[in-house]
């Protein structure tokens, strides 16, 4: 493991490589610390640039992008109360107030810290994992990847953050979306109204639709004043020796919380912050003082959301499954590069597999030198105007998309996609699991179909196999703990409502 790894040190540490790799959580942090631009709004705009690129660097570029905006999404949550990434949401309940007392370099340094040892952590638990869980993804057959596939997309829906009836519709979109184009093994059209959707509905298309020109077209609506005036303190930037003990515990709590979630499929690293930040206000002797700039309800989170976008690639790169939509994404940048991720992926590509995890480590370290020093940086751009940007953006998009395939369609399609986006999140329904669906779908039937082929109609192989009935075990469990939830809420709720207006209140 250690021999692997050291190969992995020796790909990332070529200067081309190191030069991708930095540039990829430079960009990460810029992108992180501009509010309503996310990192899967970069990876879809960046998606046909690594095109040009071996598959090695467009990964470290892509996944450099993708947990580089975990430590740049704290920077707008303490200064301005806006959140860059939905994982740094929770950043904001305990950083903003810290930035209010005067304290907003220390929160700064306290969040830049706290994301390094998760990140750290995380990568430790990658490095443990990736052989293992490899090795048994190699007893995965046909009837085990479609329950897993399965599972996938049903925990997408479920594990939400809004509606879990809406996340579950749109899923079954991405699914239908995905049908879109020539069937793989009868070559026949399906769901196709012009020649140009004979090859399906591109990636690239959906992904800068939904997510890049839909939050364009979200900020372009929105007529709410934002502040542009930011005064930055050094005073007391660095922690003491009781803070820095105050910290010890609440940090490892978060790395090993998001170490969990971030290698379950479906799950991700904004889940995972929520969950690290419940968990240390449960245990808390001071629950009062969460709220109010309480230092374990700040780096708690932080070390959780950066611990889970690390062990996020374990089943992304060992199993082939996508655990959120910015996987989805980098799975999609794989296969467009002839890499197929999965079992075979450790033996068949180790240059690529370890490259891309030791670059983690590199990554992180380059983040933690740069962080600080910039973040003057950060704040002023915060203050360029929403308005200037949308040009550049939307001529990037165009330009990216006619790249992909040379198709007039594929631009209609993501103007289309863009309007549809920003419908979507007017009326609450959330575009990621859409895009889960789209990619899910495909290999959900794919293995579906192999399954039956090779026994013959039978559907009693999903729960004769151990792994497979295991897994379909574990699908109904979560569906019914769900399902469970609701009901209990749902009831919680109008036994609340009764019992403070009563029946016949008016």
């Amino acid at each position: 493991m250690i021999d692997q790894f050291i190969l992995g040190l020796s790909v990332v540490l070529q200067p081309e490589v190191l030069m991708y790799a930095f540039f990829g959580v430079f960009l990460g942090q810029v992108i992180g610390v501009l509010p309503g631009v996310g990192a899967i709004t970069a990876i879809s705009l960046l998606l046909p640039v690594t095109f040009y690129l071996d598959p090695t660097s467009s990964v470290i570029l892509l996944a450099g992008i993708y947990y580089g905006s975990q430590y740049g999404g704290a920077i707008a949550s303490i200064l301005l109360n806006l959140p860059g990434t939905p994982s740094s949401v929770v950043t904001c309940l305990e950083g903003y107030p810290l930035a209010r007392d005067g304290r907003a370099g220390f929160a700064l340094l306290v969040t830049a810290l706290s994301s390094f040892v998760g990140s750290m952590i995380g990568v430790a638990v990658v490095v443990m994992a990736a052989i293992p869980m490899a090795t048994f993804a190699l007893k995965f057959g046909a009837p085990e990847y479609t329950m897993l596939v399965a599972i996938g997309l049903v925990a997408a829906s479920l594990i939400s953050s809004g509606s879990h009836l809406r996340a579950f519709s749109m899923a079954l979109v991405g699914i239908a979306l995905g049908m879109v184009g020539s069937d793989a093994s009868t070559g026949q059209y399906r769901f196709v109204a012009t020649d140009a959707l004979a090859d399906g509905i591109s990636l690239v298309s959906l992904a800068m639709g939904l997510f890049g020109l839909s939050e364009i077209i979200r900020n372009a609506a929105s007529h709410e004043p934002r502040k542009t005036q930011i005064k930055l303190t050094l005073r007391d930037i660095f922690p003491n020796r009781a803070e820095l003990r105050s910290m010890v515990k609440p940090v490892g709590r978060g790395a090993t919380i998001g170490a969990f979630f971030g290698a379950l499929p479906g799950t991700g690293a904004a889940i995972a912050s929520f969950m690290a930040y419940a968990f240390e206000r449960r245990i808390s002797r001071t629950p009062e003082k969460f709220g109010k700039g309480h230092l374990p309800g700040l780096c708690a989170p932080e070390a959780s959301n950066n611990s889970a976008a690390q062990t996020s690639f374990i089943p992304t790169l060992t199993l082939g499954v996508p655990g959120d939509a910015v996987m989805a994404l980098i799975i999609g940048a794989l296969i467009l590069n002839g890499i197929v991720p999965g079992p075979r992926l450790i033996i068949d590509e180790p240059e690529l597999f370890w490259g891309v995890i030791a670059s983690f480590f590199v990554g992180n370290i380059i983040l933690l030198v740069i962080n600080i020093p910039l973040i003057g940086v950060w704040v002023r751009l915060l203050s360029i105007p929403y308005y200037r940007l949308y040009p550049a953006i939307v001529l990037l998009i165009c330009v990216g998309v006619y790249s992909h395939r040379s198709s007039i369609t594929d631009v209609v399609l993501t103007l289309v996609f863009g309007i549809v986006g920003y419908v979507m999140r007017r009326y609450r329904f959330e575009p990621a699991p859409l895009l889960l669906g789209f990619v899910l779908g495909p290999m959900l039937e794919e293995n579906f179909r192999r399954t039956m082929l090779l026994y013959g109609g039978d559907f009693s192989v999903f729960v004769t196999r151990p792994i497979s009935a295991t897994l379909v075990f574990c699908g109904a469990a979560l569906l019914a703990f769900t399902i469970g939830s609701a009901i209990v809420s749902h009831r919680k709720a109008l036994k609340d409502k009764n019992t403070q207006g009563g029946p016949y209140s008016v």
